[in-house]
């Protein structure tokens, strides 16, 4: 068994189809300087035909991933429009009399190393995005019309050293069992894609494989766990053949619950919401059976594009997620950049420490005609369905305070403009640190709802950075200081009134159920994939006991003491599974 990183979750079993690497090597070609004009129309062909190409890749590609995932394809035809991109090739040619192929390797050679140079994955990620934009130039630049074709008479597991969203979106999705890179990133474009279509995704290999996979090897890939078995034993293969089987049939099973109520034994009702990044989950979500959207990531539509997103856009986008939830509510996060999430257009101070520097609402706060733009788009939209409004890693009153000032000034000019919207528009805000926490009953008096940020509190609380492979191992939601400081936010919120959810990932842990029951929390906000398996276990789990089983682990010791209770509860019908 190889670990590595699983970036779309499911199990896929079958051969290898391996595409070979792809190098251009070419002799350095030198032109005359008559030749300057017919050398810039051949580039301006070749850009032609390979936005063309873009386009018609986009329109087939809808009806794979759907609408919202085919904007990948727009920042591959921003990166032919970039001035930048396109002045230092014509610079190349004008100034060095090189061929155009020449100086588009160069230029491409050139950016990929800058972006690759950065100690950031999401910049790392735009280098493969530049990579295949100017290999597609070349290739319509030499003629060369070869390509790597799958076989059609069986489907295959995919594997490649970094795989590019147009090698994807050309294959047939029928015929892909899984995918498998050595190289790789879980927020990169061929991810995102991945897990709209629902394909088991295994990456970061590098340095792992005693020997190359070669085609026809048989793979078993497990994009949950990140494992990938080459040639297994027959052993392994019945064990992972039960594993997926059994897995199909559960996860068909719970579609049954869909409809159902999210009511523990002892009647306790808890709202299950759905943390979505695009439009295109809400079908996903009202499949599931969700109460609403407990988290709309909106900074996904200020990412991968040249520009900043319009007022007009936004609403549009906002309106349409509002009408389909059909007035289910849905809490729209405002731009939560900064830490690891870039903008190319808009770049930010760079800094020692990013996620404890310049970041979503102190951004907003400082960038306030931004601010404005979104704000006045989530109002508009809250006249066509139940629409509420949340600003990310709040630290101080303050900030809620000027973060109100500038949603009411955004209402007046809508107002003075004619435009409804909803002036009774609920507002809340995520805890997120420990500075937050500490002065949540402060805070909670101020909005109409707060929403616990797991991921973020328990970085900050144990002074761990998740994604440093050296102390990732420190990252524990179960540690005791997490669990106390969770209970003083869930008790401030209670104390005024004011409902508190939890909308990290320690929401959807089906451990941690036990624990939010206990604390008294009626509001969850989760992943699609995730959210019938937690109503699962929702339905046969009782709430009073759950209180009981929190008392005993608020004077845990450590975080070892409080997962065996939880591990405990799981195997007990006292708690779970009474039914």
């Amino acid at each position: 068994m190889i670990r590595g990183i699983g970036a779309s979750s499911g199990i896929a079993m079958g051969q290898a189809f391996v595409i070979p690497t792809w190098e251009w090597d070419f002799p350095e070609k030198m032109i005359d300087v008559t030749d300057l004009a017919y050398e810039f129309e051949r580039l301006y062909d070749g850009i032609r035909s390979s936005k063309d190409e873009l386009e018609l890749i986009k329109q087939e590609i809808k009806d794979v991933v759907g609408q919202d995932q085919a904007y990948i394809f727009d920042a591959h035809l921003a990166i032919l429009e970039d001035p930048i991109f396109m002045n230092e090739i014509q610079g190349i040619i004008e100034l060095q009399y090189k061929a155009a192929e020449v100086a588009v390797k160069e230029v491409i050679d050139k950016f990929v190393g800058m972006f690759n140079m950065i100690d950031d994955e999401y910049m790392k990620e735009r280098a493969l995005d530049i990579k295949d934009v100017g290999n597609r130039l070349l290739k319509h630049l030499l003629g060369d019309t070869s390509t790597t074709v799958p076989p059609i008479d069986h489907p295959y597991i995919l594997v490649a050293k970094e795989l590019t969203p147009s090698q994807l979106a050309h294959l047939d999705p029928t015929k892909v069992l899984g995918l498998l890179t050595i190289l790789g990133g879980t927020h990169s474009h061929v991810s995102i894609m991945a897990r709209a279509m629902s394909v088991p995704y295994v990456l970061g290999l590098e340095g792992k494989l005693l020997r190359p996979i070669q085609n026809g090897d048989f793979l078993i890939i497990d994009g949950q766990e990140g494992t990938l078995y080459i040639n297994p034993d027959k052993t392994t293969i019945e064990r992972y053949q039960a594993r997926k089987r059994n897995w199909l049939e559960f996860k068909e099973s719970l579609q049954e619950i869909a409809d159902v109520a999210p009511v523990t034994v002892d009647n306790s009702y808890v709202n299950l919401h759905a943390n979505i990044n695009s439009v295109l989950e809400i079908d996903q979500v009202l499949r599931n059976g969700a109460s609403g959207v407990g988290l709309f990531r909106t900074e996904y539509l200020y990412m991968d594009r040249d520009s900043l997103p319009g007022e007009d856009e936004q609403f549009e986008v906002y309106r349409h997620a509002a009408m389909q939830l059909k007035g289910r509510p849905i809490v729209i996060r405002t731009l939560d950049i900064g830490g690891d999430k870039k903008l190319d257009y808009m770049p930010l101070p760079k800094e020692d420490n990013p996620f404890l520097g310049y970041r979503a609402i102190r951004i907003s706060l400082d960038r306030t005609e931004l601010f404005m733009i979104q704000l006045r788009a989530i109002l508009r939209a809250s006249h066509y369905g139940n629409v509420k409004i949340m600003y990310p890693m709040v630290t101080s009153l303050d900030e809620v305070r000027q973060a109100k000032a500038l949603l009411e000034r955004a209402k007046s000019e809508l107002s003075a403009n004619g435009i409804p919207f909803n002036a009774n528009i609920e507002v809340g805000l995520t805890i997120e640190v420990p500075a937050a926490a500490l002065i949540a009953d402060v805070l909670a008096s101020e909005v109409n709802f707060m929403s616990i940020g797991t991921n973020d509190l328990v970085q900050y609380v144990l002074a761990v950075d998740r994604m440093n492979e050296n102390i990732a191992h420190l990252y524990n939601p179960y540690h005791p200081a997490v669990i106390r400081l969770l209970k003083l936010v869930i008790d401030a919120a209670k104390s005024v009134g004011i409902p508190v959810g939890v909308c990290g990932e320690m929401a959807g842990d089906i451990r941690a159920l036990p624990i939010w029951l206990g604390l008294g929390i009626e509001e969850l906000s989760i992943s699609v994939q995730t959210l019938l398996q937690v109503k699962h276990r929702l339905l046969s789990s009782d709430a009073k006991k759950c209180k009981d089983l929190v008392n005993q682990i608020l004077v845990c010791k450590t975080s070892e003491e409080i997962i065996e209770l939880l591990a405990q509860t799981e195997q007990t019908e006292s708690i779970v599974g009474g039914n």
